[in-house]
This record gives C-alpha cells, structure tokens and sequence, in this order.
C-alpha cells in the first residue's frame, strides 16, 4: 500500500506486473486531512509493505504501532535531508515543522523511487534485478525532466507566489525564491485580511502578474491577489491527488506555468 498518489505511482513504475499496489488515501482526498478508517487499517493489516513519504507527512503512522502492524513501513525519505525553509515569507506566522514535499523536487523524487526499489527487492530478493532495472528506466527519465526543468528556467526570473509552502524543495533546486499565500505547509488555512494585504504589497513590489492557485483549493483567494495587481492566476500543483496524467506529465504543467509566469 502507499500513502498517495506520487508514491503510488513510483510504487506501479517499479513494480509493475509483481507487485500488487493499492492506494491508501482515496482520489480526490487531500492526504494533508486524512485519516485512515477501521476498514483501512484492516486493509493495512493485510499488506507486505506500506510505502510512506516520511518527515511527518503521514500523522496516522503512530497508528501502525498501536495496531501492532507485521509488515515493513518504508520511509521513503531516508538518504534525504529535510529543511525547516524560513522563507521569504510575506505573513505574520512562520510554519516551523519540517517540510515534506520531497517529491515535487525530482533528484528527490529519484532517492524516493530507489528506496522502494531497495524495499521491494528486499522483500522479494527474487525478482532483485527486475525491480532494479525498473526503478533504473524510471530515474533516467526522471533525470531528463530534472534537465528540462534546469534548463528552461536557468535565464528566467526567480520570484514566485504559490498558494502554499509546498515547493521549498523544487525552488531550492532550481534557484527560485517561493513566496506564498499561506505560511504553512498544509493548503488548508483562510488567510487574513492582513496576510492578503503582504502578498499584494509583495506581487507589486516584485512586479509579478500571476499568483498561483492549486487544484484542491478555492481559487477565489489567488483570484481576488490577482485582480488587485491586474494579473490572472494559474495552477501550480503539489501533487498531492490523484488526478489525470502521471507524476512526469504534471510536474511538465507545473514547468509550463512557472515559465509563463517567470520567463
């Protein structure tokens, strides 16, 4: 089983036909709220392995324990160092918990896809070589969307808004500054009439003209930035849902608005 879309989606991709992968959280349910039922906890009792993200994204694992879980919890963080990011940050509070979006960063999401290949080999030292070969296909075209990404960005400019602290990681990676609407790491807080007031003060400062909603969310807060400073809004997705297209092709959307946004 995998906590959500992304590692359900690297769990497939090394998998494929050997393992059977279900996921946890449904489609559609933002993973930030969710909390598994009677019904998912039988369900977890049953599985070999539960892929997590790790760095306190998954609230309900101190469950695992309490259930006396038999299987293997792969974290899927280890190997990466996680940050508590101050940044540039146009509020009053200042979230200061780690941040778990390791994914939407791809040389992170590559040490994710191995650890799972690590853990599948374990579990099953049989098919060893297919998953290794399965996970080495995947982290090749992982690096060409991390070449992608670096390139079309490197000459535009850096300062962005997101909805939400989700892309510390990415900006990190490929030298952007995340400014944000809501200071915390999850979308679902209402910002104040103040909070609002900084980050328009912020756009105008910067000279931006696009603020960034996400799919989860009321587009109405973005929108309401955006008409202030004459500009429109956009989707830049965490990833955080189930949705068409793959953790590749969504990461491209996500690439395509920042160069319409910063380029």
């Amino acid at each position: 089983m995998s906590s959500f879309y992304p590692l359900h989606e690297f769990s497939q991709k090394v998998g494929q036909d050997k393992v059977d992968v279900k996921l946890l959280v449904p489609v559609g349910i933002e993973p930030h709220d969710w909390e598994p039922t009677i019904k998912d906890v039988q369900q977890m009792q049953k599985s070999d392995l539960i892929i997590i993200n790790g760095i306190g994204f998954e609230s309900w694992t101190d469950k695992l324990t309490e259930m006396n879980y038999q299987g293997i919890v792969v974290d899927t963080s280890n190997g990466i160092i996680s940050k508590i990011i101050e940044e540039s940050s146009t509020n009053e509070h200042v979230d200061t918990t780690d941040d778990p979006h390791i994914w939407l960063n791809p040389v992170f999401a590559k040490i994710q896809v191995q650890n799972i290949a690590d853990a599948f080999s374990k579990s099953d030292p049989e098919n060893e070589k297919y998953y290794k070969e399965n996970a080495s296909n995947y982290i090749a075209e992982l690096d060409l969307l991390d070449l992608k990404i670096r390139n079309e960005l490197s000459n535009c400019n850096h300062d962005f808004i997101a909805f939400h602290k989700a892309f510390s990681y990415f900006s990190n990676e490929y030298g952007l500054t995340q400014h944000t609407i809501l200071s915390s790491y999850a979308p679902h807080a209402e910002p104040t009439a103040k909070t609002l007031e900084n980050v328009i003060n912020k756009a105008k400062e910067l000279n931006l003209d696009i603020i960034f909603t996400e799919e989860t969310v009321d587009p109405k807060t973005s929108q309401v930035i955006a008409n202030e400073i004459g500009g429109k809004i956009l989707v830049l997705s965490p990833l955080e849902i189930a949705d068409d297209g793959t953790y590749i092709s969504r990461m491209t959307e996500n690439l395509n608005n920042l160069k319409e946004a910063l380029c």
